[in-house]
């Protein structure tokens, strides 16, 4: 329920800074989480304690000592480590200051000197203001918003005025308006942001829904009331004032620079330019976040609607908590004593006795494994986790009663007589290529240069081929003289499919070249002679058939 951050900057509007200077800032953070932060957190409340002031580490010893705390028993080379470690996180500044020591061990105790960074200073402030005011109410400055109608009024009678407003004056009631808008604008996130922390509990008795019920119809209802009477004649006035505003910037610069000017100077000087944080009201737009704060600029709503939408949603939250504790009231739901009661056993019983409080509390039971076959047509390997593996239908008598009997009647067996069919057709068609495949082989043998191949039947050339070089006898060559000779010669070798009546028969002839020509590509065989015909027995069977 936390309303935004009135008159913050939109990212647009955010300083574009590199991924390297956005992570050394959040580096700076890295000590309120670090193992010893409250030692860290007690250093830090040294530094800033002082303004403009190093210290070497036997001064931060004697102050940590007088202070006491977590970090009052540090030594001196445990304490170097922590300050070191700040240093490296961008918390604090290793000095310039030069050391003025009448002796060595003098020198060597002062040499180390250490400040506070800008950076370091401000996070520390913000956590400081957390731990102390984290859990706490913040009243609404409501009083403030009067403050900043009459100073709006009062500068828009100025400006547009003759002669407009004097820069002095105008310097001085632009701040004051500011100042007095950002104090109630913080009030109120503040206080939405512990109104909300509150309203999420369900758990409120009858003392402190009453405390809460005065809360928001009281103190709550007379913040938007207030706000939502002042909004529209703040909105009306800054109507009035806007087209003033530029002009009147521009005349306050030049009338006060501040630490422009020096960042000016330093671009002047060729030396980088210096960030400057300019004050609340010099910028246009702050002005800009002030108008959105209380008109709708950018068509996503006000902070005062947000404002009206937070309250609304307050009001539901305390409703429901009066109809939680109504129902309680009449026995229709009493359940917080109970809880209450078996949290006291969880913190009381061992962790034996803890585990069967809860099976007995809430079913937690162990694991059942359920022995279920997955689909017929799922194969799911045993390292699937149960989490991402295919969900199991659990049959309903299971489920509910934990029968694993079968009920009703036995399903129809299937019938898969297409299924087997369409497989039948296709090996059939898978046996005609090939068939059809080896006739046209056999047709081209002898003459594979006047023809060009199928891509099934070059497919089952280079099958047969494969099968005949690999059943080949390799023998070493022989000179003319006898003598053998480095390297092996391929006399001849064959493969055959009896099915088919095919035999492939491959020779080495020195000098010859084979070309198969192909609709796939052409396949040029050095020193290879190819002879296809049929098998034995198919020539056998032919021969009987002829003289018959």
């Amino acid at each position: 329920m936390e309303v935004p951050a009135p008159g913050a900057p939109s990212a647009a509007a955010l300083p574009d800074t590199g991924d390297d200077e956005t992570r050394g800032r959040l580096d700076a953070y890295k000590y309120l989480g670090a193992p010893e932060r409250l030692e860290h957190l007690a250093i830090m409340r040294v530094f800033c304690g002082t303004l403009l002031a190093d210290l070497a580490v036997p001064d931060v010893v004697a102050k940590l000592r007088q202070s006491g705390g977590p970090a009052a028993g540090l030594d001196a080379d445990t304490l170097t480590v922590r300050l070191e470690q700040l240093v490296q996180w961008g918390n604090l500044l290793r000095s310039s200051h030069t050391v003025n020591a009448s002796s060595i061990s003098e020198y060597q105790r002062s040499r180390s000197r250490y400040q506070l960074s800008k950076l370091g200073e401000r996070i520390q402030r913000d956590a400081d203001g957390v731990l102390a005011e984290a859990d706490a109410a913040r009243e609404v400055s409501n009083e403030l918003l009067a403050l900043v109608e009459r100073g709006l009024r009062e500068l828009a009678d100025l400006v547009t005025a003759p002669g407009g407003v004097e820069p002095q004056d105008g310097l001085e009631r632009i701040s004051t308006l500011f100042v007095q808008f950002t104090e109630f604008a913080d009030s109120i996130r503040d206080f939405y942001a512990y109104l909300g922390q509150v309203l999420s509990r369900y758990d409120l008795d009858s003392a402190e829904y009453q405390g809460f019920k005065e809360l928001l119809l009281d103190y709550v209802e007379a913040i938007t009331e207030d706000v939502a009477f002042r909004a529209p004649r703040i909105s009306a006035t800054l109507d009035t004032l806007w087209p003033h505003i530029p002009a009147l910037l521009d005349r306050l610069d030049s009338h006060a620079q501040g630490l422009t000017g020096f960042s000016a100077q330093t671009q002047v000087e060729s030396r980088p330019e210096v960030r400057i944080q300019r004050s609340r009201g010099r910028e246009f737009a702050d002005w800009e976040g002030l108008r959105g704060w209380f008109s709708d600029t950018d068509g996503q709503g006000s902070q005062v609607d947000q404002l009206r939408d937070a309250t609304l949603r307050a009001l539901q939250s305390l409703l429901a908590n009066a109809k939680r504790m109504l129902r309680s009231a009449t026995g229709e739901m009493s359940r917080r004593k109970d809880l209450l009661r078996l949290a006291r056993w969880f913190d009381e019983a061992a962790p034996r006795d803890a585990h069967d409080i809860a099976v007995a509390a809430f079913g937690l039971y162990g694991a059942r494994h359920l022995g279920i076959p997955p689909a017929t047509d799922e194969v799911v390997p045993a390292y699937t986790s149960w989490w991402t593996g295919p969900v199991v239908d659990v049959p309903v008598a299971l489920r509910e009663r934990g029968s694993r009997a079968q009920r009703g009647r036995s399903s129809a067996v299937e019938d898969h007589s297409a299924q087997k069919q369409r497989l039948r057709e296709a090996a059939g068609q898978r046996a005609a290529a090939r068939a059809a495949a080896a006739v046209e082989l056999r047709s081209a043998s002898g003459r594979f240069g006047e023809v060009r191949l199928t891509s099934a039947a070059l497919g089952l050339l280079l099958e047969l081929l494969a099968t005949a070089l690999g059943n080949a006898q390799l023998s070493r060559r022989v000179s003319t003289d006898g003598e053998r000779t480095a390297g092996f010669d391929l006399g001849s070798a064959s493969s055959e499919d009896a099915e088919l009546r095919i035999r492939l028969t491959v020779r080495r002839t020195a000098g010859t070249r084979t070309v198969l020509y192909s609709a796939d590509g052409d396949l040029l065989l050095d020193d290879l002679e190819l002879d296809i015909g049929r098998t034995s027995a198919a020539a056998d069977v032919e021969a009987e058939a002829s003289v018959s």
